[in-house]
């Protein structure tokens, strides 16, 4: 398992190992171009594709009419990193962090976009939107994209706040052409700013692109909040904020709090329809992005 490796020197290698993993088991690819914008109808010609006939236009004059696009185009991708400090827990020799099953995951996703001949970029923020690249297909572009997941993967930042609703809205200001957006995140910003934060992501939506949200947690301690039944001191990761407590006197309200956030989050995704892939890091990367593309692949 992926997740049980304390360091990854080699992070195309470890993506190339996890897409041989699972790609020989999808009989189709879990990512599909589409059209960039409807043009105008034509009618039906023998041998058309009939995935192009467009059946609300029949059910209304008895006619079989073709969609005509303006712009065909393979898939356009674009990788949304989430690098604030919170994305580095766990810390220790032996755990992999938030951060860098999202660069593994991200690497994996790249593998398999230039394996079809797509076009990809990549996006990192914390609180600001420091990187975004050109979407392209060439393969020095992969290796480019690649190359600033590893270096993101190895770097160990402190103190670094998240401001998700500024940088999604820049990229949705950004990005001219229609593209699948996939996000990894822990979505721990403030909850008042929640809403504002999913206006972000509607922003997205609202210019037609695909949202993928990977929602990122630690089981044990991030969710289950298991400690030892003694006193500690948590601190902050992004404000550096401690505060001493006993974990078994605010367990029960701290697990209450947790599910309704993300229940919150789940909902949110539902409503703006955000599909939202939740992530434990218990489990290896291998086996959530399987599950995530067969369940693509039977969308379509």
């Amino acid at each position: 398992m992926l997740a049980e490796k304390p360091l990854i020197d080699n992070l195309e290698l470890i993506a190339k190992q996890v897409v041989e993993g699972f790609i020989i088991g999808l009989h189709k690819s879990p990512f599909h171009g589409f059209s960039v914008e409807f043009a105008e109808h034509r009618l039906y010609n023998a041998g058309d594709p009939i995935r192009h006939i467009d059946w609300r236009v029949y059910g209304r004059t008895d006619k079989l009419f073709i969609k005509r696009f303006e712009e065909e185009t393979n898939l356009r991708c674009c990788l949304v990193l989430d690098t604030s400090s919170s994305m580095q827990f766990p810390k220790g020799k032996k755990k992999i962090s938030k951060l860098q099953f999202s660069c593994i995951a991200a690497a994996s996703l790249l593998q398999l976009l230039k394996r079809q001949l797509d076009a990809a970029s990549l996006a990192l923020f914390d609180e600001t939107l420091y990187y975004y690249s050109q979407c392209r297909s060439v393969h020095s572009h992969y290796r480019m994209l690649t190359n600033e997941l590893q270096k993101t993967y190895n770097s160990t930042t402190s103190n670094k706040a998240t401001n998700a609703t500024a940088s999604l809205h820049r990229i949705a200001e950004q990005m001219h052409k229609r593209s699948l957006v996939v996000i990894f995140s822990d979505m721990m910003d403030d909850v008042e700013n929640i809403e504002e934060l999913f206006s972000a992501m509607q922003h997205l939506r609202y210019n037609k692109h695909e949202v993928v949200l990977f929602h990122i947690a630690e089981g044990s301690q991030e969710l289950a909040f298991e400690f030892e039944n003694r006193p500690y001191e948590f601190i902050d990761m992004e404000s550096n904020e401690h505060i001493k407590l006993q974990p078994q006197h605010i367990k029960n309200q701290y697990i209450e709090k947790m599910n309704a956030f993300r229940e919150m989050v789940s909902n949110r995704c539902h409503q703006y329809h955000i599909d939202r892939v939740e992530v434990n890091l218990q489990e290896p990367v291998e086996k959530v992005l399987h599950s995530f593309l067969v369940k693509r692949i039977n969308m379509h």
